[in-house]
């Protein structure tokens, strides 16, 4: 079975924090949002493939969650380009920016992930992400 990522709409937190469990334990990646609004700006973001949600959330307008999913003018694809560019950056995010490890888990050697981050400019934005994720854990230390 090929592992799914599915956004889970859901208002009651404790039903929402079991399905998100139960996905993630079958092997699914799942996402949650608390509310309409989180649901509509996570439903314009690529990468789903599924939508379980809770029909009974008041500010849930069906038809505009209908022409968001199925639009009536097709969304042209991603470029092979920025498709490779985007899977890169999330594999690094993923890995905490160890090119290594990303490297790894896609498949390809370092010395070309090293060359595909300075092809579509991901190394200012891995450094920008390991001085955020410095500065949490300094200021996690103090808190």
């Amino acid at each position: 079975m090929t592992p799914m990522h599915v956004l889970v709409l859901e208002r009651d937190a404790e039903r929402r924090d079991a399905v998100l469990g139960m996905l993630r334990a079958a092997g699914h990646r799942a996402a949650a949002a608390p509310d309409a609004p989180a649901a509509a700006a996570a439903i314009g973001v690529p990468g789903f493939d599924a939508l379980l949600l809770d029909l009974g959330v008041p500010e849930l307008d069906l038809a505009r969650l209908r022409e968001a999913m199925m639009p009536a003018e097709p969304v042209a694809p991603d470029s092979l380009d920025a498709a490779e560019r985007r899977h890169i950056a999330l594999m690094l995010r993923h890995t905490g920016g160890n090119k290594r490890q990303a490297a790894h888990l896609l498949g390809i050697s370092r010395s070309t992930l090293l060359h595909k981050v300075r092809k579509y400019g991901l190394a200012a934005a891995g450094a920008l992400m390991l001085a955020i994720v410095a500065g949490a854990t300094a200021t996690s230390r103090w808190t």
